[in-house]
């Protein structure tokens, strides 16, 4: 009877240690638009309230099926409404949370050249690149990121097609994983360029390679970029959560190129 009482609380306190390791160190699944922007907040955050938090960046749809089949994260920062609108609609996060941020798209290339598009015609690189592809079969590759997974990349498609382009450029087409990675492709040394997150091409480590345009915001879907919490999610999480609204967190958003809702109120559950 004493080792089964024994047994018992041991395990009453794996659960309790567990629940508060939990609630102290949150895993943060974000957009990989976010990764300069929530790493700079996250600082703050964590000098402030002596918590920590754990970031990992990726693509919202990844992120998507993987909270959807139980991986341990407690906020989602999604970099559009639909994947963060499905998990809500699955039952598996608090509410259906906020639109904390509004994303936008530029044509960004390495800045040793001398021709970036105008504001009138921010695709004209990749126009260029066509032209010379047809004429001497030379791939100059246009970089975003992956449309089946990743907001920033379907931004990106909805943009090619608009213009007649997304079948043309099949033969020069990189794409990454997430826009991040789409970033790094364009700066690459067989690279034209690529769309990606303007908040990327204003990051310190990629502004001082690299040159932007930007592209117009009706030319895509509105890219309105959505945060959760997660079912489960612990008090740091929560805190974290609303600090994310607060106006320390809001100005580094916008210093990231990011528009900000005039009132970042939480749904109703």
């Amino acid at each position: 009877m004493k080792k089964t009482s024994c047994w018992l609380l041991l395990g009453t306190l794996l659960i309790s240690l567990s629940g508060l390791a939990k609630a102290e160190t949150p895993t943060v699944a974000a957009a990989s638009s976010l990764q300069f922007a929530l790493s700079e907040i996250t600082t703050r955050f964590q000098a402030e309230s002596g918590q920590q938090v754990r970031l990992n960046f990726g693509s919202s749809g990844n992120f998507r099926r993987q909270i959807a089949q139980g991986a341990p994260f407690e906020v989602f920062l999604s970099a559009d409404d639909i994947n963060a609108l499905a998990l809500h609609e699955d039952g598996l996060t608090e509410s259906e949370g906020i639109v904390y941020a509004y994303g936008r798209l530029v044509w960004l290339q390495r800045a040793e050249r001398d021709d970036l598009p105008g504001e009138g015609d921010p695709l004209a690189a990749v126009e260029r690149a066509l032209e010379e592809y047809r004429e001497t079969g030379r791939r100059s590759r246009i970089a975003l990121a992956n449309p089946e997974h990743a907001p920033y990349g379907v931004a990106a498609r909805h943009v090619l097609e608009r213009v007649g382009l997304w079948d043309e450029i099949q033969p020069l087409k990189v794409m990454g994983e997430n826009v991040s990675q789409a970033a790094q492709f364009a700066l690459s040394a067989d690279a034209r360029g690529g769309l990606v997150a303007y908040s990327l091409a204003l990051a310190p480590t990629l502004a001082e390679r690299s040159d932007y345009v930007l592209i117009p915001e009706d030319w895509h879907a509105p890219l309105n970029q959505r945060m959760v919490l997660v079912k489960g999610a612990g008090e740091t999480a929560h805190r974290f959560y609303d600090y994310l609204q607060g106006d320390e967190a809001r100005e580094i958003l916008a210093r990231y190129g990011f528009g900000l809702p005039a009132e970042p109120l939480q749904e109703e559950p």
